[in-house]
Parts: C-alpha cells; structure tokens; sequence
C-alpha cells in the first residue's frame, strides 16, 4: 500500500500515541484483525458477592460488640452466657438427685381407691335420749318394808294430785293398813285378779287390791281395782261425797267409805298413818 494512500493514512491516525508495556495488549492493537476485547464484570456488582460481603461485615461487628462486653471489667454483665447457665442447672440437678443415705425419704403417694367411698362429712353428734329416771324409792318408816313404803306412796301421791288435804291422806292410809295391811291382794275368788301384778291373795268374797274393794259393789272392774293408783283415787272419791267427813274421827270417815263389819278397827292405824303421811309430804 502505498503510503500517500489516504485509507493508509486514516489508519496510521487511529492508531493510539501511548503504548501499552504489556506485550498482549500491543500485540491485539497492532495490525488490521484485531481481537475484540471481552466485556469487563464488576466484581462488587455481582449479587452473591454482595451478599457474602454483607454476612461477613455483620459477623465483623457481632465479635467486635462481644469483645468488647467482656473486656469492659467496669461495666456489669447482665446477661448470663449460655453455657454458665446450662452448667449451674445441671449442678443442681446433681445435688437433687443425690443417692446419699442421709436424704429423706419422699413421701409415698397414696392414690384413692376407685371403689372408696367418700368419707362422710362430720355432722352435729346427736345426744341419746335421756332414760326416765325413776322416782326415787321413800325410805320406809313406822315399821313398813319397801314394797309397803312405795304403795303408801302410791296413796299420798294420788291424794295430793287431787288436793285433798292432810287428814284425808291420813285416812286413807290407815283404812289400807287395816284392809290389805298396805300389799295389792288379789282374791283366791276371782282368779282373773292373779293374773295382773300383786303381792299375795285373800279370801274376802271378791275383794281385790289395796283397799279391797269389790268388783260386784260397782267400784271397777277386776283390772281397775289391781292398780293401786286407781283404787286410791276411788276411795278419795267416795270419802268426798260424804258430807262433813272433815269433822269426823278417822275411822268414823272410814268406816263411812269401807261399811266395814269391823268399824272401829281403823283407829288403830291412826299414829302410824300420820307418821307415813308427813315422811311422804315432807
């Protein structure tokens, strides 16, 4: 090619002024075929790049924030590591779980059974009814026993029930010495009366009980008459509807009761009857 050529001029221009010391460089600049160059990545443009530079500088940071926390010996520490805290636990653990001799025993756990009944709540404790107490027995006087001493105070209690006075109890009392010598008789002639309770028999027709009085007269039946409470409360009766009996001795006032074939025979059961009166009215 001729050197006034212009084409061989323009490329004697295009060429650069500086050249390069790297011999490749020269060697792909010179001559008509030069090799094209491939395109130049950046190396921060990359995104994995990216990412791996943002990892490491937070890790940077975290030792860095570390160190620093456990340099500063003026500043306390107000979180506990891990680890210490996985150990101390774990110590405690030990001591809790110890196989010594010395520990005391847990207690046992005692499971209800299923077929417990429930126990029942405590109530109020009820009081057991009191018994009756019995009357208290009197003590016998004027030469009676027992059994003479409690019908006698059979006769006097009907007596005051009724409100009669002192010397009709008298009265009373001295016409059951006389009759029945004070012992609820039944009669060898009805032997309905041995069966009720009494205290021995008699042979006076149909006479029964304390004062003898009979069923055939209209003063009760066998029964009524046993009872001593009721053959008193009869004989008070009677001696009320004699008039001004108050005024009269005490076998007149007996005797108008009793139409005994024997009327002066009460009077001598007079003292003993008072005696027995007042012990009982005492």
């Amino acid at each position: 090619m001729h050197p006034d050529d212009p084409s061989a001029q323009k490329l004697t221009d295009a060429r650069p002024t500086t050249l390069s010391d790297d011999a490749a460089s020269t060697e792909r600049t010179i001559g008509r075929h030069r090799v094209p160059e491939p395109p130049r990545r950046t190396l921060l443009g990359s995104t994995p790049v990216r990412v791996a530079l943002a990892t490491g500088v937070t890790c940077c940071l975290s030792l860095v924030a570390v160190a620093t926390a456990r340099g500063n010996d003026d500043t306390p520490r107000t979180v506990e590591p891990l680890a210490e805290a996985v150990a101390d636990r774990a110590a405690i653990a030990d001591e809790r779980a110890s196989r010594s001799l010395d520990r005391d025993a847990a207690p046992a756990r005692i499971l209800p059974s299923p077929t417990a009944k429930p126990t029942p709540t405590p109530t109020a404790v009820r009081k057991a009814p009191k018994k009756p107490v019995k009357p208290r027995r009197p003590r016998p006087v004027a030469g009676l026993d027992q059994a003479q001493m409690d019908n006698a105070k059979i006769i006097v209690d009907v007596g005051v029930e009724m409100k009669m006075p002192r010397r009709a109890l008298v009265v009373a009392l001295a016409t059951a010495m006389q009759e029945s010598n004070l012992y609820n008789l039944a009669s060898d002639v009805l032997p309905e009366s041995a069966e009720y309770p009494n205290q021995g028999s008699g042979s006076d027709h149909d006479s029964v009980g304390l004062f003898q009085q009979r069923p055939s007269s209209g003063w009760g039946t066998v029964a009524q008459l046993m009872r001593p409470s009721y053959a008193a409360r009869a004989f008070y009766s009677a001696l009320n509807e004699i008039p001004g009996w108050q005024d009269m001795s005490v076998t007149g006032a007996a005797q108008a009761v009793q139409i005994s074939a024997y009327p002066d025979a009460y009077a001598q059961h007079e003292d003993r009857a008072t005696t027995v009166a007042a012990a009982l009215t005492a």
